[in-house]
């Protein structure tokens, strides 16, 4: 397998520190980014709020209650998506191949550079500084052989750090890895590893192939060759969406069937729209409901036909709707998004539908 030399840069606490920057009464003070309402959710946290344990999707009500002198700011997002594109520049400087995954983070392949430079290491670095000189902001890198490594490595020294896991290191470093940290691993899953008895990365490379898939699923594979130092995902340059959604959260609970399908019909509308603008059909359509006490529950439908009009969107919504039961349940959030996308070719016929005004 080729030695490829990736960097992963990660800007950190982005929305947050946009604020902090343009907003200098704000600095040294936790802030976050949302609505400090019921129904508010926070968006970002600054470095300062997280010590109280404030984080992004956090309800607004439990971050202020965790840290009550918690500044709230209304997100900016044509600013966030401006200063995305002035680093993302930076990064076109030094390789074509740059994959971002946000607004505030990307990988990117520099074995072989525009600079000519011989060491990842010192392409970070300078990428580093030259995001603070042009932005005011700070970034953490990491610098590995792979994606997943170079992932896992740009946590290591955040915030405003560098890390590099050398080829030759990866396996033990894995080996002494929390479980927690790494890519693909949430908060719930490693809770379960850790009931389990598995803790670091040398418990998951004790596992069996088998045993590995059983416990993942067919992302078995995939943990496998991980916690060996493997990841063979090229960086794609070509980002292409993989799919869409929209999706409310309501101010106050929806209680009434009538109530639902209203909030659906917009969403579907607001969702048809944005393919429609991409100009893109879906297989797969998925149903979001998330009750009052934080309950979610989805459903999904795969069809063996590309969905491309929108009384087609709304007809599996509608058989996704009715599998969840509702009846006695206040709904807090509904969303809708579809995935398994392809181009649509705008000069194809398709047939009319008519948009009735009532």
């Amino acid at each position: 397998m080729d030695i490829r030399k990736i960097i992963h840069i990660d800007m950190d606490a982005f929305y947050a520190s946009i604020e902090q920057r343009d907003f200098p009464e704000l600095r040294g003070k936790p802030v976050a980014v949302g609505r400090a309402v019921a129904r508010g959710v926070v968006a970002a946290a600054s470095y300062e709020a997280r010590r109280y344990g404030v984080h992004s999707a956090m309800p607004s009500v439990v971050a202020q209650r965790k840290c009550p002198q918690l500044i709230f700011r209304p997100h900016r997002f044509h600013v966030y998506e401006a200063v995305s594109q002035q680093i993302r520049n930076i990064f076109y400087e030094y390789t074509d191949l740059v994959e971002p995954l946000s607004l505030d983070e990307a990988y990117l392949d520099v074995t072989v550079n525009k600079k000519g430079m011989p060491s990842a290491t010192r392409i970070a670095l300078e990428i580093r500084q030259r995001i603070w000189a042009e932005t005011q902001l700070t970034a953490s890198a990491g610098v590995s052989c792979n994606k997943s490594l170079a992932k896992i490595a740009s946590d290591v020294k955040k915030p405003n750090g560098i890390f590099v896991i050398e080829p030759h290191q990866a396996v033990d470093f894995l080996q002494e890895l929390d479980i927690s940290r790494f890519y693909g691993i949430g908060q719930v899953t490693a809770a379960k590893l850790r009931k389990a008895g598995i803790h670091k990365g040398a418990d998951l490379q004790a596992l069996s192939l088998d045993a590995m898939m059983r416990m993942f699923g067919r992302r078995g594979i995939f943990f496998y060759d991980l916690v060996r130092g493997i990841d063979r995902r090229a960086v794609e340059s070509e980002w292409i969406r993989k799919s869409v959604s929209v999706e409310n959260t309501f101010e106050h609970d929806l209680t009434s069937r009538f109530a639902v399908i209203t909030e659906l019909y917009r969403l579907e509308k607001k969702l048809f729209a944005e393919m429609e603008e991409l100009e893109r059909a879906a297989k797969t359509v998925t149903l979001k409901v998330r009750f009052n006490d934080f309950h979610t529950l989805t459903r999904s439908r795969t069809l063996t036909s590309f969905i491309e009009t929108y009384s087609a969107l709304q007809k599996v919504s509608r058989a996704l709707l009715a599998e969840i039961p509702l009846e006695g349940k206040g709904i807090r959030l509904l969303g809708i998004g579809v995935s398994n996308l392809q181009n649509r070719d705008p000069d194809e016929p398709r047939q009319l539908e008519l948009d009735l005004q009532w």
